[in-house]
């Protein structure tokens, strides 16, 4: 169920025509680096803490500024330390269709108590970033109606085991969610982004997505000069995209696992970078026109 978190000033109606004569607002990494700093600055954020809620607090007020309306969906999880009340936070952006694309990430981190871990790359790089990406897709002609989405619960309370359940919590609610309203079939794409702050860094195929977006990404990366950061190599990767395949929703996980500081105190403003941010929001966003051509005229 969703309910109304905020409405700040509503977004204008306006004419398809007249959308499109707007000014498109260009993807800035500078403007994600400091929500990435106000989000570390929090400290950890794991699920039910009251950081996450801090975050929980800081995301919308961002968005209102925008004049964008977010709607929260709570719920709880069942977690090996109990249960544990969580909220996933959605954006929902109109286009000319009613069906749908996300762009998804995740805004909790890691449970760690023999550390302090503020997760400026795992939970807070995908967090900052779709803030950003939803004020740039907020100025612009829309297609396919988009949601921008911060998944809670993606990190494993305990231990994460592949086709364990103490993990993507928010994701697994959110499908469910959807097959229950049986609104599932009209999401026709879903991207993933998570821990894309590294400042070296190098983005992977992942096995596990969707073969034709995956390739529709990196060939829009290397068409504007980001083929040396979105690689060839391949990995397989358990993340909140699972979910989505196993429902049916054609999905990719933008992704650097290649990341030392991984789960470690050191996953902190050092390691990140502002640039780094801005590579993926101009790759993903390069990439949009030629997913809204693929969805409309293409096979699913």
């Amino acid at each position: 169920m969703l309910k109304t978190l905020t409405i700040a000033a509503a977004l204008a109606t306006t004419t398809w025509g007249a959308a499109a004569e707007q000014a498109v607002a260009r993807f800035e990494g500078d403007r994600a680096w400091e929500h990435l700093k106000a989000l570390v600055a929090i400290g950890p954020r794991p699920s039910g803490s009251t950081q996450i809620r801090q975050a929980r607090a800081y995301i919308p007020r961002q968005l209102s500024a925008l004049g964008l309306s977010v709607q929260e969906q709570p719920f709880t999880a069942d977690t090996p330390l109990g249960r544990v009340e969580m909220a996933n936070l959605i954006v929902r952006l109109p286009g000319r269709r009613p069906e749908r694309i996300l762009f998804t990430g995740h805004y909790d981190t890691k449970l760690f108590r023999d550390r302090v871990f503020v997760g400026a790359s795992d939970g807070g790089s995908s967090a900052a970033f779709l803030i950003e990406l939803a004020r740039v897709l907020s100025s612009r002609p829309l297609e396919y109606t988009t949601e921008v989405i911060w998944l809670d619960g993606e990190e494993a309370v305990l231990d994460w085991v592949t086709g364990g359940r103490d993990h993507t919590y928010g994701s697994r609610f959110y499908v469910q969610d959807a097959q229950k309203a049986k609104t599932i079939a009209s999401i026709r794409a879903m991207v993933l982004v998570d821990m894309i702050g590294d400042r070296n860094l190098a983005i992977r195929r992942d096995g596990l997505s969707t073969p034709w977006l995956t390739d529709l990404i990196w060939t829009a990366a290397r068409r504007i000069g980001h083929g040396g950061v979105f690689v060839d190599a391949t990995t397989e990767v358990d993340d909140d995209h699972i979910p989505f395949i196993k429902a049916g929703v054609p999905s990719v996980d933008i992704i650097d696992l290649d990341y030392p500081e991984w789960h470690t105190a050191q996953d902190d403003l050092d390691h990140v970078s502002a640039s780094s941010l801005q590579v993926v929001g101009d790759v993903v966003l390069a990439a949009l026109p030629d997913l809204e051509q693929r969805l409309t005229s293409g096979p699913r």
